[in-house]
């Protein structure tokens, strides 16, 4: 679930192995450059966490961090 902490939307998502956790980033990162909309994001083995606020709008949670944040979990549930 998403938690809106400090002004951003954050979530850490927890996966078998690196490689899971590495390829779901791949596919976030792809999904990013096409929304034009980069999260803030930290991979330490497994386990890959994600902040994402809207720099533009002052740091802020807009609803193009909602957007993003449905649009990564759709991702992560494949």
């Amino acid at each position: 679930m998403w938690q809106e902490i400090d002004n951003k939307l954050c979530k850490t998502f927890i996966f078998s192995d690196f490689k899971l956790a590495f390829a779901f980033m791949w596919e976030v990162a792809l999904l990013a450059e096409k929304e034009q909309h980069h999260p803030e994001w930290t991979n330490i083995y497994n386990k890959v966490e994600i902040k994402l606020c809207t720099h533009d709008s002052g740091n802020i949670v807009t609803e193009k961090d909602k957007s993003l944040a449905e649009k990564i979990d759709t991702i992560y549930n494949a």
